[in-house]
């Protein structure tokens, strides 16, 4: 029997009060799979990972998830089916140390309260640099590391597919590339990925396939290696 998509978005829509943002999305990730959602600014990457989650008012169309079409469904519902999202904006909770943070991610999974010391040991494994600042307040740290922290806390959850919003947003250059390193470790781990990045390189990379999106739809899809090497697709859809 053919593997099943872990996720599968069909013929989705997005509003924000009147304006029609996503116009009929369409695209699919296999479990175990690295895929990113590439384009300009505007173009409904964010949107798109915000309706997955069911963070957005008015949506159409629908959301598989291991077969579970979750459109209609509230966001804590699709984190307890095993999706997790990292916000851009990263939303480390001041006052609690880093292992506390972490701590917050087993907490709010199904069973993860059960055994919290031994999950909060394997993220300090992934996350080398967090496992010299577990006592550390979460917020002292640079942004990077909180990036860190919060795909960490995000993990913590044992989720089935992590969706990440703009990981290398304003983050200096040698912490994105430990960052995507990281990201390498979670893939050969066999962690589902969703990945919007506005780092087209650093994206491809990792991924197994990539779509672009522009004005609220995908306009190509294709193997992440073909995309890195088209350098017309990546001018016409991604360049500033």
């Amino acid at each position: 029997m053919a593997q099943q998509p872990i996720l599968s978005v069909e013929k989705l829509n997005a509003w924000y009060d009147r304006s029609h943002i996503l116009q009929g999305v369409d695209f699919h990730v296999m479990p175990g799979e690295v895929v990113s959602l590439l384009g300009r600014n505007g173009a409904g990457k964010t949107t798109s990972m915000k309706s997955i989650m069911g963070l957005l008012h008015r949506t159409e169309g629908h959301v598989w998830f291991n077969g579970v079409d979750l459109l209609g469904t509230q966001a804590h519902d699709r984190f307890h089916h095993g999706l997790a999202f990292v916000f851009e904006e990263r939303r480390i909770v001041p006052g609690l140390t880093v292992m506390e943070n972490i701590e917050l991610g087993v907490i709010a999974s199904a069973e993860g309260h059960k055994r919290t010391k031994e999950i909060v040991e394997e993220i300090a494994e992934t996350f080398p640099r967090l496992k010299e600042r577990l006592t550390q307040e979460a917020v002292t740290m640079s942004g990077g590391e909180q990036q860190m922290l919060a795909i960490a806390r995000a993990m913590a959850s044992h989720p089935k597919m992590i969706m990440l919003d703009e990981p290398s947003e304003g983050i200096m250059p040698k912490l994105v590339d430990e960052m995507f390193e990281y990201f390498l470790v979670l893939k050969n781990k066999g962690v589902t990925i969703l990945l919007v990045e506005q780092s087209v390189e650093h994206a491809l990379s990792i991924s197994d396939r990539a779509y672009i999106m522009d004005q609220g739809e995908i306009v190509h899809g294709a193997p992440a290696q073909d995309l890195l090497n088209d350098a017309a697709i990546q001018e016409r859809y991604c360049s500033v």
